[in-house]
């Protein structure tokens, strides 16, 4: 009996610990002032990545907090994009701005809600959005499994079109951030992305 018990408690402890995602608190502040930057490839080039070819259609870099992450294991875009990243910045960086909203991220859709607006909700939806991570290499993918919510980050890369090889399946990134609901989160091919704050 004791070894079951002795087992169980292992087994949880395990758990909780495969399931902890540490978070990151900074404290007041704007940590990621700046807007994303991008800018129209003329003459885009394509890469082929696990059976799917991916078509750049504008560089991409941003410096944001991250709001929320979730990683997904079922679902045809886990072939190429295991992550997705809610990213904030401008006052969307603010922890004293976020610890009024409520963050969630499902079915790879950000969501926030909140009891009174502590900015006005454009500023929410043009200052944050979900955004689904192709790793460009291995060593790229494992710095995304160290990311947690509430760091700083840098990305750069591509926005970016994925098509299967083998039947007429395609994932399109938004090209805005003035969007919402379906189709306006961002595909990123990540070229390099460096964790500010550990």
């Amino acid at each position: 009996m004791k070894k079951i018990f002795f087992l169980l408690l292992v087994i949880g402890a395990g758990w909780k610990l495969y399931n902890h995602s540490g978070k990151t608190t900074l404290g007041p502040g704007i940590f990621a002032p700046s807007i994303p930057l991008q800018e129209k490839i003329s003459s885009s080039a394509t890469h082929q990545i696990d059976g799917y070819s991916i078509k750049e259609l504008a560089t991409f870099s941003i410096k944001a907090k991250v709001l929320a992450k979730k990683n997904y294991y079922i679902g045809r875009e886990t072939d190429l994009s295991p992550t997705d990243l809610a990213l904030g910045w401008g006052k969307m960086s603010d922890e004293l701005i976020l610890e009024k909203i409520k963050i969630s991220q499902s079915g790879r859709f950000y969501r926030w809600r909140v009891k009174s607006l502590p900015i006005p909700r454009n500023e929410i939806e043009t200052h944050s959005a979900n955004m689904h991570l192709i790793p460009a290499n291995d060593s790229i993918a494992s710095v995304i499994d160290n990311v947690s919510a509430g760091d700083i980050i840098e990305i750069s890369g591509s926005l970016v079109q994925a098509t299967s090889n083998n039947d007429n399946w395609r994932w399109t990134s938004s090209l805005t951030r003035n969007d919402t609901g379906a189709g306006a989160c961002e595909l990123i091919l990540v070229k390099s992305i460096n964790i500010v704050t550990l």
